[in-house]
């Protein structure tokens, strides 16, 4: 059975992925001052990072529109799959949803599910690894998406960021209580929610005890981790990623550990030097 994996661009994708032919990005836009980025391959994180650290407004994100989503709909593959960030975090699985409602108003029905992550970046990918697995698996349409929900309902993120103030300034920090002052270099350790809100796991001060104690949540949270496959996406910091997947490996047996560049949309949430962790 064919079948096509539609991830907005806050997902990263492996070059294994990218290869395969069964995954498509539907790019979010990003705002830098008076600077418009289209969050596809041309993006640059390197010039989005400088721009970002020389613009005094907080950058900002926009979804893919809904035409975006039925464009990619409109394909040969039999089943099509969309993995969108969190609802909670971003209008890109509404946006998702109506694409498939305009899908199947202009070309009638189809096996479409969209995916509400109830993560980002490297949770996404994750999900969309699980979806490919289950179709290479020969499983029928409805299995696939169960299996793949079951997955969502386990699954955990957790980040470590040295500023949370674009998240702050975005309106993605809704409900939480006040973070600790910046100025005692204190780093919160954060997570997602089972619904996908953004929450505070706990706290350190400086970013390697931070790291430490992501990690320590991380163990405490995993069951049967010889059957997971982890996913680290870090933002322009390749040896920091490399530093937590030692710590996790000194303490527990994965399946795998897989290290990723943010995209755009999470180089601007994460800022430099962040780290997120799916599993």
């Amino acid at each position: 059975m064919s079948y096509k994996v539609i991830v907005d661009s806050c997902g990263e994708l492996t070059a294994e992925m990218k290869a395969s032919g069964r995954f498509e990005t539907a790019s979010l836009g990003l705002e830098v001052g008076d600077c418009h980025i289209i969050d596809d391959e041309s993006f640059n994180q390197a010039e989005f990072l400088k721009n970002v650290a020389e613009c005094p407004t907080c950058p900002k994100s926009s979804c893919p529109s809904p035409e975006t989503f039925m464009e990619g709909y409109h394909c040969d593959a039999e089943h099509v799959y969309a993995v969108t960030l969190s609802s909670e975090l971003s209008g890109s699985y509404n946006s998702a949803v109506l694409g498939k409602n305009l899908y199947e108003e202009e070309y009638g029905e189809k096996d479409i599910y969209v995916f509400n992550s109830k993560s980002a970046s490297v949770g996404q990918t994750l999900i969309g690894m699980k979806i490919a697995q289950c179709e290479e698996r020969g499983m029928t349409f409805k299995e696939v998406v169960a299996a793949v929900e079951a997955y969502i309902e386990e699954q955990h993120t957790y980040f470590v960021l040295e500023t949370l103030e674009t998240l702050r300034k975005n309106g993605r920090l809704t409900g939480l209580k006040a973070i600790a002052a910046t100025v005692l270099n204190i780093k919160p350790v954060m997570g997602a929610t089972p619904k996908g809100e953004i929450c505070q796991l706990g706290q350190a001060r400086g970013i390697k005890k931070a790291l430490k104690n992501m990690v320590d949540c991380v163990i405490a949270d995993l069951k049967d981790p010889e059957s997971k496959v982890l996913a680290i996406s870090h933002c322009n910091c390749p040896q920091r990623a490399q530093d937590v997947k030692k710590m996790l490996e000194e303490r527990v047996k994965l399946k795998d550990i897989i290290i990723l560049d943010t995209r755009g949309v999470s180089s601007m949430y994460a800022n430099d030097g962040g780290v997120i962790i799916a599993v």
